[in-house]
Protein backbone atom coordinates (compact mmCIF):
# COMPACT_ATOMS: atom_id res chain seq x y z
CA UNK A 1 0.00 0.00 0.00
CA UNK A 2 2.90 2.38 0.66
CA UNK A 3 4.05 2.08 -2.93
CA UNK A 4 0.59 3.11 -4.06
CA UNK A 5 0.43 6.11 -1.71
CA UNK A 6 3.94 7.33 -2.49
CA UNK A 7 3.41 6.74 -6.19
CA UNK A 8 0.19 8.75 -6.21
CA UNK A 9 1.74 11.50 -4.11
CA UNK A 10 4.72 11.68 -6.45
CA UNK A 11 2.38 11.77 -9.43
CA UNK A 12 0.28 14.67 -8.10
CA UNK A 13 3.28 16.65 -6.84
CA UNK A 14 5.04 16.44 -10.20
CA UNK A 15 2.09 17.97 -12.04
CA UNK A 16 2.95 21.21 -13.85
CA UNK A 17 0.43 23.30 -11.92
CA UNK A 18 1.61 21.92 -8.58
CA UNK A 19 5.25 22.62 -9.46
CA UNK A 20 4.44 26.19 -10.49
CA UNK A 21 2.57 26.70 -7.21
CA UNK A 22 5.53 25.32 -5.24
CA UNK A 23 7.92 27.63 -7.10
CA UNK A 24 5.74 30.67 -6.37
CA UNK A 25 5.53 29.72 -2.69
CA UNK A 26 9.30 29.24 -2.51
CA UNK A 27 9.83 32.63 -4.14
CA UNK A 28 7.45 34.30 -1.71
CA UNK A 29 9.19 32.67 1.24
CA UNK A 30 12.65 33.78 0.08
CA UNK A 31 11.34 37.30 -0.52
CA UNK A 32 9.77 37.42 2.95
CA UNK A 33 12.94 36.20 4.64
CA UNK A 34 15.09 38.73 2.79
CA UNK A 35 12.65 41.59 3.44
CA UNK A 36 12.51 40.72 7.13
CA UNK A 37 16.29 40.45 7.40
CA UNK A 38 16.81 43.81 5.72
CA UNK A 39 14.22 45.60 7.88
CA UNK A 40 15.96 47.49 10.66
CA UNK A 41 12.84 48.39 12.63
CA UNK A 42 11.87 44.78 13.41
CA UNK A 43 8.27 45.44 12.39
CA UNK A 44 8.23 43.65 9.05
CA UNK A 45 4.97 41.96 8.13
CA UNK A 46 6.42 40.29 5.04
CA UNK A 47 6.01 36.82 6.58
CA UNK A 48 2.25 37.15 6.35
CA UNK A 49 2.25 36.96 2.54
CA UNK A 50 3.66 33.40 2.23
CA UNK A 51 1.43 32.26 5.09
CA UNK A 52 -1.66 33.54 3.31
CA UNK A 53 -0.49 31.99 0.02
CA UNK A 54 -0.27 28.58 1.69
CA UNK A 55 -3.33 28.85 3.95
CA UNK A 56 -5.19 27.00 5.46
CA UNK A 57 -2.68 24.23 6.09
CA UNK A 58 0.14 26.61 7.03
CA UNK A 59 -1.98 28.18 9.76
CA UNK A 60 -2.03 24.86 11.61
CA UNK A 61 1.72 24.99 12.27
CA UNK A 62 2.07 28.77 12.48
CA UNK A 63 1.13 28.87 16.15
CA UNK A 64 4.16 26.84 17.19
CA UNK A 65 7.02 28.59 19.06
CA UNK A 66 8.15 31.87 17.55
CA UNK A 67 11.22 31.30 15.41
CA UNK A 68 12.11 31.71 11.74
CA UNK A 69 12.33 27.95 11.30
CA UNK A 70 8.69 27.60 12.35
CA UNK A 71 7.68 30.05 9.62
CA UNK A 72 9.64 28.05 7.06
CA UNK A 73 8.14 24.78 8.33
CA UNK A 74 4.59 26.16 8.29
CA UNK A 75 4.96 27.54 4.75
CA UNK A 76 6.59 24.33 3.47
CA UNK A 77 3.87 22.16 5.03
CA UNK A 78 1.10 24.36 3.66
CA UNK A 79 2.67 24.53 0.21
CA UNK A 80 3.07 20.76 -0.02
CA UNK A 81 -0.50 20.13 1.12
CA UNK A 82 -1.93 22.67 -1.30
CA UNK A 83 0.30 21.47 -4.16
CA UNK A 84 -0.93 17.91 -3.62
CA UNK A 85 -4.52 19.13 -3.83
CA UNK A 86 -3.78 21.21 -6.92
CA UNK A 87 -2.07 18.25 -8.60
CA UNK A 88 -4.92 15.93 -7.66
CA UNK A 89 -7.50 18.35 -9.08
CA UNK A 90 -5.53 18.84 -12.30
CA UNK A 91 -5.19 15.08 -12.71
CA UNK A 92 -8.92 14.57 -12.11
CA UNK A 93 -9.83 17.28 -14.62
CA UNK A 94 -7.54 15.78 -17.24
CA UNK A 95 -9.07 12.37 -16.69
CA UNK A 96 -12.58 13.80 -16.95
CA UNK A 97 -11.89 15.65 -20.20
CA UNK A 98 -10.83 12.48 -22.03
Amino acid sequence: MTDTVTGRLRHVLTDVFALVYLAVCAGLLVWALVATALDDSGESMAGVIPLLATAPASLVLFFLPDHVSMLVLAVAFGALCNAAIIGWCARALRRQSR
